[in-house]
């Protein structure tokens, strides 16, 4: 049984966590397999759209805290372990928005701490009702402070903190309101509602939606200026796409654009 499964739907790859006995923990094993997935996604033309999904009962419930655990065992402490650890993460997470491809997060039950973190890293997320999700390291004494960086830049900081400082869990509703998933559907409609924002996204124009990805997570870090002057850019080679040509003319002739990929 692999730990990380991944099946193709056409132009949609299915990324599905599998380790449901540890609530799908983000091990030593499991990042290894979704970096090596992050890695083999990055020149796979094919694939338009990714989703990362959850086996069991849960979405993911972060660290595996019985391998931080063991990690302690060393003469340090485990401070080079830790070090590695979370630095290996943190390439994962940044992987994910580094992707060509939109990622779509399926989150049921659980998203706890690192597991929170992975939705706040995609792109985009479906939450079944019922889902809760928190950064409740804090209860045990450690402070998320990793997960932070994609919670904070998800929602309000205000919340951000409260749900980091407290522990406490929010439902799937308020985290829609809060900005953390797009929709919330029921239980037993998240997989098509999920695939259904995944063909959505797929049936448009891939090189338009690679460079646009790439320009949102560039902008928002900028100023003003500085960002109009980048995506203008963008714009400038955008238009300069044969498809898009192709797109607008098929728009203006009241015709399905005929892109060539």
């Amino acid at each position: 049984m692999k730990i990380l499964e991944r099946h193709d739907t056409g132009a949609v790859c299915h990324l599905h966590l599998n380790a449901p006995e540890r609530l799908n923990a983000l091990s030593d094993e499991m990042l290894a397999a979704l970096q090596d997935q992050i890695d083999a996604l990055q020149d796979d033309r094919s694939v338009r759209v990714v989703v990362i999904s959850g086996a069991g009962k849960a979405f993911c419930a972060g660290h595996d805290l019985k391998q931080m655990t063991a990690g302690r065992q060393a003469e340090d402490g485990g401070k080079a372990y830790f070090k590695d650890l979370f630095d290996r993460c943190a390439r994962v997470m940044t992987g994910v928005q580094r992707l060509p491809q939109p990622v779509i997060a399926q989150v049921h039950g659980i998203a706890t701490a690192a597991g929170c973190q992975l939705v706040a890293s995609c792109d985009m997320a479906v939450a079944a009702e019922g889902t809760r999700f928190g950064v409740n390291g804090v209860n045990i004494g450690l402070f998320c402070s990793t997960p932070m960086v994609a919670l904070s830049r998800n929602i309000p900081r205000k919340q951000a903190f409260e749900m980091l400082v407290t522990g406490q869990f929010i439902d799937a509703h308020r985290a829609e309101a809060l900005g953390l998933v797009n929709k919330v559907v029921p239980a037993d409609d998240l997989a098509d509602a999920t695939q259904e924002m995944a063909q959505l996204v797929a049936s448009k124009l891939g090189a338009a939606v690679k460079i646009g990805k790439q320009a949102f997570y560039e902008q928002v870090q900028m100023g003003l200026d500085d960002a109009y002057a980048y995506t203008g850019q963008v714009m400038v080679e955008n238009m300069l796409y044969r498809d898009t040509e192709e797109g607008i003319a098929a728009f203006l002739e009241k015709r399905p654009p005929d892109w060539s990929q």
